[in-house]
């Protein structure tokens, strides 16, 4: 994927026993979560605490995310992955949203 259109950055922490579980699921959801192409996700842990990550959505483009958040709202699927990843979590996750801009000049 070229530089993503949109970003979601996922703040999370897991309590110390349920790092393997979310490894776990995140190796079974991802395929699910990119199945309708133009969206690819990634975590990074942070460098010191392997109990607290980052996990990026990537989309490649506006409608990309526009069909996702779509699913993230009406599909039953996507609501039972969604649950099973909250249950993981030791504390609700930090969402934010990232658009790309073009500096001025750059476009």
């Amino acid at each position: 994927m070229t530089d993503p259109a949109v970003e979601i950055h996922l703040r999370i922490r897991v309590e110390p026993d349920r790092r393997d579980d979310l490894l776990a699921f995140l190796r079974e959801a991802i395929p699910f979560y990119e199945s309708p192409g133009g969206i690819r996700v990634r975590l990074v842990e942070r460098d010191g605490d392997p109990n607290r990550f980052i996990e990026f959505v990537e989309y490649a483009t506006e409608a990309d995310y526009e069909r996702d958040q779509h699913r993230v709202e009406h599909d039953p699927e996507m609501k039972r992955y969604l649950e099973r990843w909250r249950a993981i979590l030791a504390e609700p996750p930090v969402v934010e949203v990232y658009r790309a801009v073009t500096p001025p000049g750059n476009g």
